[in-house]
C-alpha cells in the first residue's frame, strides 16, 4: 500500500501559496514531514484528511488487491480507514474521556457496544488515561488532550494514520510513550508524522520529507540525507559579536549557544578557515542547510 500525491497546489487569499506542485509517494511505515511553522505541512496534512480541497494535484491510495482509491473524490471511503490528530482539537467541555471516545467509536461504524466497550478500554490504557477516564476533558492538561487526541485516532485500526504536530506540548516522558505507542502500530499502515522537531523524525522514521514555503526540498531516507553532508559541515564556538560577520561571509546553517557561547555550524566543501573543525552532520544540519537552499 501507498500514498501517492502529484502537482498538489493551493494557494490562500492574498496570493499565499502553501502548497506548490508537492509530489509525493508515501510507502507503509512511519514516514516524516519535516518543516518549520508555516512550511505548508498542515495544509497538506488537512488535505489528505479530505477537510479541504486543493486548487489543483491529486491523491491517491493504492491497495493491493483493491486497486487505487481517488482520495479528493471518494472522501467518505477515506474517512472510514482514515485515523487523524489534527495540531489544535477542540472537546465537549462536560463529557469525559471515555465518553468521548466511545462516542467516536460509534461514529467510526462500531456498533457493537461490547466491541466499543473494550476498544476504548484498550486505548486509555496504551495511552495511560485510564486512571484519569472518568475526567471531564476540559480538566486535563495539554499532555493529556494530546494522548487523547492519540487515542481517538487510533480507533478502528486505521490504514492511514495522519498525526500533526503530535510531540507539540509533551514532556519527554510523554514523549518517549507515544514513541513507544506510534512504533507499535505495524509496518502494514501508513503513519505521516507532520513536525519541526527534528529528534521526531530521526528516532521513528524510516523515510521522510522536508518541505518548506511549500516546496518539497527532499525525500528519502534520514540516513541518506545525513550522509549527503558528510564533510561539509564544520564547526566553530565564537564571540557573540562575530556571529554576524561569520554569517556575512559563510554559509551558516545553525546557531546554537553551547555553555553560554555561541557555537555555529559552517557549510562548506573545504575548511572555512582556521579554528573550526568538522563534524559529523545530523538531521539538524540537512534540515537546515536544505530550508538555507544548499546541498540541495
Amino acid at each position: 500500500m501507498e500514498l501517492r500525491i502529484e502537482g498538489l497546489a493551493k494557494v490562500y487569499k492574498g496570493g499565499v501559496r502553501a502548497l506548490d506542485n508537492v509530489t509525493l509517494t508515501i510507502p507503509c511505515g512511519l514516514f516524516g514531514l519535516l518543516g518549520p511553522n508555516g512550511a505548508g505541512k498542515s495544509t497538506l496534512m488537512r488535505t489528505i484528511a479530505t477537510l479541504q480541497e486543493p486548487d489543483s494535484g491529486s491523491i491517491h491510495l493504492d491497495r493491493p488487491g483493491l486497486g487505487s482509491l481517488d482520495v479528493l473524490r471518494s472522501k467518505d471511503e477515506v474517512r472510514r480507514i482514515l485515523g487523524y490528530l489534527p495540531q489544535d482539537f477542540g472537546v465537549y467541555p462536560r463529557v469525559n474521556a471515555e465518553e468521548m471516545l466511545d462516542q467516536v467509536a460509534l461514529l467510526k461504524g462500531m456498533v457493537n457496544r461490547k466491541q466499543r466497550k473494550e476498544t476504548v478500554h484498550e486505548l486509555l490504557h496504551r495511552v495511560n488515561l485510564w486512571e484519569h477516564r472518568k475526567k471531564r476533558l476540559t480538566g486535563y492538561s495539554g499532555g493529556m488532550r494530546q494522548r487523547f487526541g492519540i487515542a481517538q485516532a487510533l480507533i478502528g485500526n486505521p490504514q492511514l494514520l495522519i498525526v500533526d504536530e503530535p510531540t507539540a506540548g509533551l514532556d519527554p516522558g510523554e514523549r518517549n510513550r507515544f514513541y513507544n505507542l506510534i512504533s507499535e502500530i505495524g509496518d502494514n499502515v501508513i503513519v505521516i508524522l507532520s513536525t519541526h522537531i527534528v529528534e521526531d523524525v530521526m528516532d521513528l522514521c524510516s523515510n521522510m520529507a522536508i518541505i518548506h514555503l511549500g516546496k518539497v526540498l527532499f525525500t528519502g531516507a534520514p540516513d541518506r540525507a545525513v550522509l549527503s553532508l558528510e564533510g561539509k559541515v564544520w564547526r566553530k564556538s565564537v564571540e557573540r559579536e562575530l556571529v554576524k560577520d561569520y554569517s556575512s561571509r559563510m554559509h551558516v546553517i545553525s546557531n546554537k549557544l553551547v555553555a553560554g557561547r555561541p557555537q555555529i555550524h559552517v557549510y562548506a566543501d573545504s575548511l572555512p578557515e582556521e579554528g573550526f573543525v568538522p563534524v559529523a552532520p545530523d538531521l539538524e544540519d540537512v534540515f537546515f542547510s536544505r530550508i538555507a537552499g544548499l546541498n540541495n
